[in-house]
């Protein structure tokens, strides 16, 4: 067996137990995740977006147990702490983007482009009123609609639930019909 060359180390391992903090506590931090897009220089047109994104990347950073906080930390400033890394890190990455760095604010972009540079302004809009709509959803609702997004199966939340799989369908189905229901109340 090779040994590692001297100075080589490895990547510590993770020292803490994973969390799975409710999507609720996650929205509750939103305030973290705007201090750190207006102090980035963000322009305010892109804040709702990228603020957006990085909730959708800490929701799913903890469904993937990378939310490993200390325990002798108190659970609100340690997630807060982690929200701000997250928040830090997604902000870079969209700065740095060619996109920002790239783009032509007119409306005829170099005159004859016919094709929208970027994301798509419809899908936005979308993807903020079903955001809205979810987090106004209670919270066994919005859990059973963020369920399908989980990599386990529909079996395994039923089981880690302690309910049947009938049961755990049914409430999906149900959430399902809520969150269209409210949706289609405010696109009227």
């Amino acid at each position: 067996m090779k040994r590692p060359r001297k100075g080589a180390h490895r990547p510590p391992a993770a020292r803490h137990p994973r969390k799975r903090p409710p999507i609720e506590a996650i929205l509750a931090e939103r305030s973290v995740i705007l201090a750190v897009l207006i102090a980035s220089g963000v322009p305010a047109r892109d804040r709702e977006d990228v603020a957006q994104g990085i909730l959708l990347n800490a929701w799913r950073s903890v469904r993937r147990g990378m939310y490993r906080p200390d325990p002798k930390v108190e659970p609100r400033a340690a997630l807060r702490a982690w929200l701000y890394g997250v928040s830090w890190r997604k902000t870079g990455h969209y700065l740095g983007s060619a996109w920002v760095r790239r783009a032509v604010l007119h409306a005829q972009p170099l005159g004859r482009l016919r094709e929208p540079i970027g994301p798509d302004l419809e899908a936005q809009v979308d993807e903020r009123e079903v955001l809205r709509a979810l987090a106004e959803l209670p919270a066994w609702q919005a859990e059973a609609l963020l369920s399908v997004d989980d990599p386990e199966s529909l079996a395994a939340y039923a089981k880690r639930r302690g309910m049947s799989r009938g049961t755990a369908a049914s409430r999906l189905r149900i959430a399902r019909k809520a969150l269209a229901l409210k949706l289609r109340r405010w696109r009227r």
